[in-house]
């Protein structure tokens, strides 16, 4: 059986955004509104808006905005959840064509989970401080604002970055992952 590296998993040609905690990813700033998030995803391609189902009665109502590099039915590059309470909360980056996102000069997104793990450990070392294990198992950066998460990309699995703040009724960015994103990139068979 052979492993795909990632050159061999087709990612496009990404662009490359900042990431700032709090204030935003490229140019979509947390608390924006959906008008808002879609005027200023138009210039990176098409939108769809759709309303997001609610699991949860202590939300308010949430809509998805599904970016998009070229026409569909292309899969969305970013994925942007906005809250009716809130405005734009979570902004998902897609492992093969989301733009690449850095994080003190760590790529973040499309990446294998074990050279993800190296590079932020040694960058840890690097700056005597910190990082995190998700629920999942990714080091991450012991930063608020960032929640990793996995994307098969056929038999392999890749970084997905969702680039978060804390929405209405939630403690933490965990509580406040869309119900959308838990199950992402996962089997249903």
């Amino acid at each position: 059986m052979t492993f795909k590296t990632e050159a061999d998993s087709a990612v496009v040609d990404r662009d490359e955004w900042s990431y700032a905690p709090a204030v935003g990813v490229g140019p979509l700033r947390f608390g924006m509104t959906v008008d808002e998030v879609v005027k200023a995803a138009q210039l990176l391609g098409q939108t769809q808006v759709s309303d997001c189902a609610r699991h949860h009665a202590i939300f308010s109502p949430t809509w998805k905005i599904e970016i998009r590099r070229r026409a569909a039915p292309c899969p969305p590059a970013v994925t942007a959840y906005v809250s009716q309470a809130v405005g734009l909360f979570c902004i998902a980056a897609d492992a093969v064509h989301g733009p690449q996102v850095r994080h003190d000069g760590i790529s973040l997104v499309g990446r294998d989970p074990s050279g993800l793990e190296s590079d932020t450990i040694a960058h840890a070392e690097a700056v005597d401080g910190y990082f995190r294990y998700t629920p999942e198992g990714f080091a991450v950066p012991d930063d608020f604002g960032v929640v990793m998460r996995g994307q098969l990309v056929g038999q392999v699995l890749r970084s997905r970055p969702l680039f978060m703040v804390t929405r209405d009724g939630a403690n933490t960015e965990w509580d406040s992952m869309p119900f959308e994103e838990y199950l992402h990139g996962q089997s249903t068979t």
